[in-house]
This record gives C-alpha cells, structure tokens and sequence, in this order.
C-alpha cells in the first residue's frame, strides 16, 4: 500500500515511515526538503498519487498566532484537495489533547481549524490527539526560565515518548478510518512543574523550579486537565525512566 507522509523527514514523520517500510508498505516521506510543499502546493499532486493513506504531520515553521492559523489553514486546504483529486481513502492528522481546551492558545486555535479542515473534506478520516512529547520536556523548562529559577505551571502533564506516538499513528494508518478522535497519551501523570523537576534532575541542571498556577504555558493558564485526557486514551508503554535511559543526549 502506498502511504505518504507529509512531514514525513521530521521527528514523528522518519520514526512512522520507518515502522510501515518495515511492514512492506510503499512510503513517500513529504516534505519542502523532498520537494513537495503544501503551502505553495509544489509536487504535492504526483507524490499523491495513487496514495491509499495521507497521514498529515506537518507544522508551521512559524509559532506566532497568526502566521501558525495561516499555515494550518492553507497546508490543510492545499493537503485536502490533492487528497481528494488523488481519490486517498483514508487521511490521518496528529493534534493536540486539549486543542479545543485552550482558546487563548494561537497554535492551539491553529490545530483546531486544521481538525475542522479534515473533518469537513468528506475524505475518511482519523484525528489522533496527543499529549506533549517527552522530548518537549527541555524546551517547556527553557520557556518558564528566568535567570537560574523556572517557574512552571502546576497543571497536570502526561507526556508521551515519540516512538509511541510513532507506533500509534502507524497503526492508525493501517487500520480503518475511524472518523473520529482518538486519544493517546503517556503511562505516567504529574504536575508539569514536577515532570520539568524531575527532568533537570536527571540531567544535572541546577535550574530551581517554582510551581505557579498562575504561570503561563506558552500563553495560555492550565488547569488540571487542561493538557490530559480523561476519555480513555490508548497509553503508551514508555514512561520516563525508560525514556530518559535512551534519549539522546545534546
């Protein structure tokens, strides 16, 4: 079968084309490096055809509210329509848990327009929603950073690994759409500002960590179950220890 990936080059993207090559699948890995742009639509056309399956992890290059809502709404709609003429049968988008939480969130906002985009194309479909990865761990410490103290949320996290993620959208890949949602999430959960403690411990960063409920999580207030799911998620099997002993080290 022939699967593309749009992001296919990037941390998710390499690690799913990976587990379906493995598997006999034809896999075009998509991306502006491999030449196929959503954005301007540059050989998006002949790298889906004949695609039975477009699984979409692309993301803008730019966070800002604007700049990232223009991206998801323009790769989306260039995306969808290709699909479409290609005659896929079965279109796979990774999101966020708590997209349609967090209002106050631009990128948030962003990803829900994306889900809308593809619930409404009439293309068969599955939404996968994720927690944050547990490679994101550095860089939500390096944005609640001020001088030597990070002072972090006390909104609960449950990060997940990216070679779960990966496992998990490749067998939303060859399964059937489910045209719908489906939760995914790590096996642990704790207050992101614990999580951050426990991360800059292992790693030997003396950075003191303040825990806030009031502090902001890339602009936007968590509350509890802000960034969780409480409607039966699919768990992944790697928590942090095991994560932590293979993670490569910069």
């Amino acid at each position: 079968m022939k699967i593309v990936i749009i992001g296919g080059t990037g941390l998710i993207g390499s690690k799913t084309a990976e587990r379906l090559r493995k598997q006999g699948h034809e896999v075009i890995a998509a991306a502006p490096n491999t030449g196929v742009n959503t954005i301007t639509g540059e050989g998006l056309a002949e790298a889906l055809k004949a695609a039975e399956v477009v699984i979409d992890l692309a993301n803008s290059p730019s966070f800002e509210d604007k700049a990232v809502l223009e991206f998801f709404r323009v790769s989306g709609g260039n995306l969808m329509a290709a699909a479409k003429q290609a005659g896929v049968k079965h279109h796979v988008a990774l999101s966020i848990v708590g997209a349609d939480r967090l209002p106050d969130s631009g990128y948030l906002r962003a990803k829900v327009a994306q889900e809308k985009i593809v619930r409404e194309s009439g293309i068969p479909y599955t939404i996968l929603r994720s927690t944050q990865f547990l490679e994101f761990l550095g860089g939500i410490a390096q944005a609640g950073t001020v001088g030597d103290t990070t002072r972090l949320s006390t909104g609960n996290l449950q990060p997940i690994a990216s070679d779960d993620v990966a496992d998990f959208v490749a067998q939303a890949a060859l399964a059937a759409p489910a045209n719908g949602i489906i939760e995914i999430a790590g096996p642990e959960r704790a207050r992101l500002c614990d999580f951050v403690a426990r991360y800059l411990k292992a790693i030997g960063d003396s950075r003191a960590v303040v825990a806030d409920p009031d502090a902001q999580y890339f602009g936007t207030r968590l509350e509890d179950g802000s960034l969780v799911s409480d409607d039966k998620p699919r768990l992944g099997r790697i928590d942090f220890e095991r994560w932590f002993a293979t993670a490569p080290r910069k």
